[in-house]
Order: structure tokens, then C-alpha cells, then sequence
């Protein structure tokens, strides 16, 4: 119904913002992405979507399309709300969710608050053929960051180390540096366990 909202910035906090447009003042239910990339300026441009429910008429406002169009895809999946879906899309970028989805790495998924295993699972299974159609990853990186990342994974757990702890290790350090070797990736995440 609305698709965009075009006006002056009157109020802006981490999660919600309004835009004064002609007199009329939309709050707008923004990620702490959207709230980082708003410009200083007061005029702004921001993709919505408006969620109805039966108790609620709820706006989100998005800084691009392809913000907006990664939270419609994960709204889509049973078990994810708009609520869920917007603090996946603070706690990561765009890219990130949908490289996520597309590598079919459920802990990342699942280290958003609110989403548990078997949802994780449900939202790659029911996205990542979207995902890959509908954006643009390079095949290539997907499978060499997931290949490299298994291989730094299994030598840490033949080392000793917890999988569970290492994984989240090894995430965040994927997420400084993308194209890291299994090597780097593995004297990186020793540092840190």
C-alpha cells in the first residue's frame, strides 16, 4: 500500500524514526543499518512495508530496496515476524544475511536473538533458491568461504577445541576479513579462543 516515503526527518532513534511528509507524520520502524546509513540532512527518501495485524498497522522503513526486499523474504518464512526480521536485519547487512542464507549457514542465522534452530533451518530452506535468484552472489564465493571455513572448523576441533565455541570464532572472523585463507582463518581464530 505504501511503498515509499519521501519527507523531512523530524525524530530519529535507533529503532524507529518519523517523517514529516506535507503535515502528516509517519513512524517508521527502521534496523540500527537504516539508522546508521540515514542521512545527516533533513530531507530523506525511505522503502517501506506496511504489516497489518489484526491489533496493529505496523510501517518499516528500509534505506534501499534490497533492505527491504531481504525482510519481506524472511517475513515469508513460518515462524520469522517483523520483529525478528528487523533485528536480523540490524544485527547484519544485507549481503550478510543473504551470503548467510545462500552458504546455508544455519549458526549464523541462528545467532540472531529469537531465531532457533530449526527456523534457521526453515528460512534457508524456503529462501536460498530465492536468495540466489533474486541476487546477485557469485557461486564461487559462497563455496570457498564455506569450504574454508569447514576445513578451519575441523582442524580447530582436531586441535581440541570446542565446534561450537570455534564456530562462532571463525564467523566473526570471516566477517573482518571475507577472503581469508584456511590458514589465516585458523591462526586468527586461535588468537581468539
Amino acid at each position: 500500500m505504501i511503498t515509499q516515503i519521501r519527507g523531512r526527518l523530524v525524530e530519529k532513534s535507533p529503532t524507529e524514526v518519523v517523517v514529516d511528509c506535507n503535515g502528516v507524520g509517519y513512524l517508521l520502524h527502521i534496523s540500527l543499518n537504516t539508522f546508521s546509513n540515514l542521512p545527516d540532512h533533513e530531507n530523506v527518501i525511505l522503502y517501506t512495508h506496511l504489516s497489518i495485524r489484526e491489533d496493529a498497522h505496523t510501517l518499516f522503513g528500509f534505506i534501499n530496496k534490497t533492505e527491504r526486499e531481504v525482510f519481506k523474504l524472511l517475513i515469508s518464512v513460518s515462524g520469522v515476524g517483523p520483529s525478528i526480521a528487523r533485528t536480523m536485519c540490524s544485527s547484519m547487512t544485507s549481503e550478510e544475511i543473504q551470503q548467510a542464507i545462500a552458504s546455508e549457514n544455519v549458526a549464523v542465522i541462528q545467532s540472531v536473538k529469537g531465531i532457533g534452530a530449526k527456523t534457521a533451518q526453515r528460512v534457508i530452506v524456503d529462501l536460498k533458491d530465492k536468495i540466489l535468484k533474486t541476487f546477485t552472489l557469485s557461486e564461487d564465493s559462497i563455496e570457498s568461504n564455506n569450504t574454508n571455513k569447514d576445513e578451519a572448523l575441523s582442524a580447530l576441533e582436531v586441535l581440541g577445541f570446542n565446534r561450537k565455541q570455534s564456530d562462532k570464532v571463525v564467523t566473526s572472523v570471516l566477517k573482518v576479513n571475507p577472503e581469508a585463507s584456511v590458514e589465516s582463518i585458523i591462526k586468527l581464530a586461535l588468537k581468539n579462543l
